[in-house]
């Protein structure tokens, strides 16, 4: 049989997917890594480590199955977004990855305004710039970090280098590119009036493809490195909010997605670039040309339940907080959780928002502490999806992924908040599958993605239904959540 390889390159882990041609999930293989965090305001990731897991990973998954390296067609990359990865001109990092979740560069962005308006800015690129997009890190590298800035040659997002050390050459897509905020989505290109006129060197910013164009082969040291074919493709990939749109096959408009990882996000495919007119969401490139996508993303998603986990609770897995949680009636007996950990991009672009337990007495307990912080989670998401009601986008149903796809009670919460059915893919790793999909159509085995999604994807079998009665529960707490930011603002800064 052949397969196709879909690498992801989150911000916790890699995966590597075995994709069969005929859809069937040969195997998987991930590893973990951690955010390094210097500060409160930092995130960075050393990107040769990022690339030794990877490597790692590639190597266990066909060491399971040696048979397949031999018939793997073509290799396509999912990649956290936002993040920057500054290179010298031999290739090498000139410091760790600044990646979406770092908050330093605010003053960056207040310094844009000095040379460009806001008005521009916003009508070229559908955007408003925020700390963790890469151009903000570029912007503050440049004024903070002189010598490393001097010294960068090429920058690329986190994906983007590993698949350079995989076969050597440079270049990112345009799913991927539209998140750095230096980009025109509507036209699919860099936004190259504006980096003039910040005084960028044009030469720093990569090839920029759509996400199935082939970006290279693998080398024969990486070959000798990871077991892969010398020679076999490697496409250029997207972002992991597309990927995972695309393994769910929302590539036409009218499904949402709600996507539950280290953040969170809901996210829909468009087929014309609209955008909020007060730019409280993103609007993005999606893959495939004529094909665009609106999210509205959380900084906080999962990594909420694992710092409770780890710093407060002390509490061995997931599995035991959510089955502990699922005692706590909905609601949380007034416990409210305003999820922004590290400040908050929607629908407030606010580095300096922070976290709060709200309504806290003697009678709470570590089940209160647990729900209420999933019920923050999917409270923050349902702002965005009031912003993309109001904006006049429809959808007929709502797909869960990432971690809060496979627990039971926040698929509960989702269905109740969001007051709308959730149905499950078929399989667990849907940017791994979107990844694989894009190195299939590359490959011309497929003419599109969507002949691609019939062919390749297995619909899921789950589905959760809102229950009447904790539906007037949240409609409730909602309320109380939404005045939770904007009573608290000014004591943020």
């Amino acid at each position: 049989m052949e397969y196709y390889c879909g690498i992801d390159l989150g911000t916790s882990s890699v995966k590597v997917m075995l994709l069969g041609a005929d859809g069937t999930v040969a195997g998987t293989e991930s590893a973990g890594y951690d955010i390094r965090k210097h500060s409160p305001c930092e995130a960075e990731q050393d990107m040769e480590y990022l690339w030794q897991r990877t490597r790692q990973s590639i190597a266990a998954l066909l060491g399971k199955y040696p048979e397949a390296a031999a018939h793997i067609r073509g290799i396509s990359f999912s990649g956290q977004m936002h993040g920057m990865v500054a290179v010298d001109k031999n290739g090498k990092p000139v410091r760790d990855a600044i990646i979406w979740a770092d908050q330093r560069s605010g003053d960056a962005i207040g310094h844009i305004w000095d040379t460009i308006s806001e008005k521009e800015w916003k009508r070229t690129t559908l955007n408003t710039p925020c700390t963790g997009f890469l151009i903000a890190s570029l912007l503050w590298m440049r004024e903070n970090e002189p010598q490393r800035y001097a010294e960068t040659a090429r920058i690329m997002l986190p994906k983007d280098y590993i698949r350079f050390r995989m076969c050597g050459e440079i270049a990112t897509d345009v799913t991927d590119a539209s998140s750095t905020g230096i980009f025109e989505v509507e036209k699919r290109q860099w936004a190259w009036e504006l980096i003039d006129k910040l005084g960028l060197r044009r030469e720093m910013f990569p090839f920029c493809g759509e996400s199935y164009e082939q970006a290279g082969r693998v080398s024969g040291s990486c070959s000798r490195e990871t077991g892969l074919a010398e020679g076999t493709p490697l496409f250029l990939g997207g972002g992991d909010s597309m990927m995972q749109l695309a393994g769910n096959g929302i590539i036409r408009p009218g499904i949402l997605s709600c996507n539950i990882g280290t953040a969170s996000q809901v996210a829909c495919a468009l087929d014309r670039p609209i955008h909020d007119t007060e730019f409280r969401t993103n609007t993005f490139c999606h893959t495939g040309s004529g094909l665009w996508e609106i999210q509205g993303s959380s900084l906080t998603g999962g990594v909420a339940l694992k710092w409770l986990r780890d710093n407060i609770l002390h509490m061995s897995d997931f599995e035991e907080m959510a089955d502990l949680a699922g005692t706590a009636p909905a609601g949380s007996d007034g416990l409210l959780f305003l999820p922004y950990l590290s400040g908050e991009r929607c629908p407030y672009n606010d580095p300096n928002a922070r976290g709060i337990y709200f309504g806290m007495s003697l009678y709470h307990s570590r089940e209160h502490l647990i729900r209420s912080t999933m019920e923050g989670v999917i409270f923050g998401l349902k702002e965005s999806l009031e912003i993309f009601k109001g904006m006049g986008i429809r959808f007929d149903r709502v797909t869960a992924s990432g971690g809060g796809a496979r627990g039971r009670l926040f698929r509960e919460i989702q269905a109740d908040v969001f007051e709308a059915e959730i149905h499950t893919a078929g399989e667990a790793e849907q940017a791994c599958v979107g990844a694989a999909m894009t190195a299939a159509v590359g490959c011309g085995a497929f003419s599109s993605y969507e002949e691609a999604c019939r062919a390749l994807l297995r619909p899921g079998t789950e589905v959760t239904v809102p229950d009447k009665e904790r539906v007037k529960i949240y409609r409730e707490c909602f309320a109380r959540f939404q005045e939770l930011y904007q009573k608290n603002e000014t004591l943020f800064s």
